[in-house]
């Protein structure tokens, strides 16, 4: 871990060192975020899976602290659920701010909700959209009951509900959830933000305002677990406060085509986009990752590619997922092969000088030094060596991920 923190800390800290700074400015006066960004990130990651094979169900997840001060993530798994025959799982991924407290019991309180609103037979799909709804905002006021007078914080709430029949999701936040179909994304959330339409109309019907596109100057999302302070208005249910934990529910029929959901907090996708996210998953899957394994590489390419925040992701995979394919190992065999050819650590005195070592770091961020070091005395940087790399054209380039895809950590 030690190595990579190293290792990203040279790659991202030249060329992001303006935009630590100015995001720590910004959030010194915001109460939704973390008060301060560390030196090197913290990369180690407990990727987990599991799978439930009569029904074709598997999964995998895992979470990064990253830049943050403070890990403010958290996230369940459940493949059965007690009480519903086969085929029905459940997952979430929530979001805190202003500290762990939210996003901890929506973890572990929020799928009993669910079950209890659910009931024996719960009918599809209206019946379950409604049971995903008042589970939420149960949730919500039972954290309310619990929680300390006066004291801030939140958590955005994002959860998949599978059946046999259908894919529900269910979310209130910025955490997001990208499902592909045939190799295409099919459906993606949107965020709640504060000047979406709706969420507008209901902050200002509230009595609230909007400044620098924040809910009063301060939150940057309209809907979550907590915030209990943006939510005292007089007269006005749960689901019209100024924050609402009232989630935004789809339901999904399922299809054959159906190949992954991927549910992820808002750090992942601030470094990557919905279709980049589908390209790279696909792409590995071909190579046979393992869904957990799949996921720890995502978090690795998105603090690659230069996330600063708390990073938490779970890919769930259809029997319509991706197999493992011989022509895509054997081309990602070429490729290493060919980014091994440039390495030529072996003939970089200055590398090993500098306690480079090739066993170490992926042939992708050291290049071929007996090049680069002809211009000068010094060997370049691990950035310079990144951004030259980064210029070239290098065919076979995991999609979406790109050369970051090869700056990977060992799993602690």
């Amino acid at each position: 871990m030690a190595a990579l923190a190293r290792l990203l800390e040279r790659l991202l800290w030249p060329a992001r060192k303006q935009e630590r700074v100015e995001e720590a400015e910004e959030r010194r006066s915001s109460p939704d975020g973390p008060q301060s960004l560390l030196d090197a990130p913290r990369c180690a990651q407990r990727p987990h899976g599991g799978a439930a094979a009569s029904w074709g169900l598997s999964f995998g997840a895992s979470a990064v602290q990253g830049w943050r001060a403070h890990m403010e993530d958290a996230h369940c798994a459940w493949l059965e659920l007690p009480g519903l025959g086969p085929g029905w799982a459940f997952f979430a991924v929530l979001d805190g701010h202003g500290g762990t407290r939210a996003a901890l019991f929506g973890a572990r309180h929020l799928p009993g909700y669910v079950l209890e609103a659910l009931g024996p037979a719960p009918g599809e799909p209206e019946g379950v959209c409604e049971a995903l709804r008042r589970a939420f905002l149960s949730a919500d006021a039972r954290l309310r009951a619990l929680w300390p007078r006066g004291e801030p914080g939140g958590s955005t709430a994002l959860a998949l509900l599978v059946s046999p029949h259908f894919l529900y999701l269910a979310h209130c936040g910025d955490s997001r959830a990208v499902l592909s179909r045939a190799g295409a994304v099919a459906f993606t959330t949107k965020d709640h933000r504060p000047l979406r339409p709706r969420e507008r109309e209901r902050i200002h019907d509230a009595g609230g305002t909007i400044s620098r596109r924040r809910l009063e100057g301060s939150l940057t999302v309209s809907r979550a677990l907590g915030d209990f302070a943006y939510k005292e208005a007089p007269g006005r249910p749960p689901e019209l406060q100024l924050v609402s934990a009232e989630p935004e529910v789809t339901a999904l029929a399922r299809r054959v085509e159906d190949e992954f959901m991927l549910l992820a907090s808002d750090g992942v996708w601030d470094a990557m986009s919905g279709s980049a996210l589908v390209g790279l998953v696909a792409s590995r899957l071909c190579l046979g990752l393992a869904p957990e394994l799949l996921c720890a590489q995502l978090l690795d390419t998105c603090l690659c590619k230069g996330s600063l925040d708390n990073m938490t992701c779970i890919l769930v995979c259809f029997p319509g997922a991706p197999r493992s394919c011989e022509e895509a190992i054997r081309k990602e065999l070429v490729l290493d092969a060919a980014l091994g050819r440039r390495v030529a650590a072996e003939q970089a005195p200055g590398a090993r000088r500098k306690g480079w070592s090739a066993s170490r770091v992926t042939p992708t961020i050291l290049s071929s030094f007996s090049e680069l070091c002809a211009f000068g005395q010094e060997p370049p940087s691990l950035n310079t060596v990144f951004r030259t790399l980064a210029s070239e054209d290098i065919p076979d380039l995991p999609p979406g991920g790109g050369l970051h895809c090869k700056a990977q950590n060992r799993i602690q």
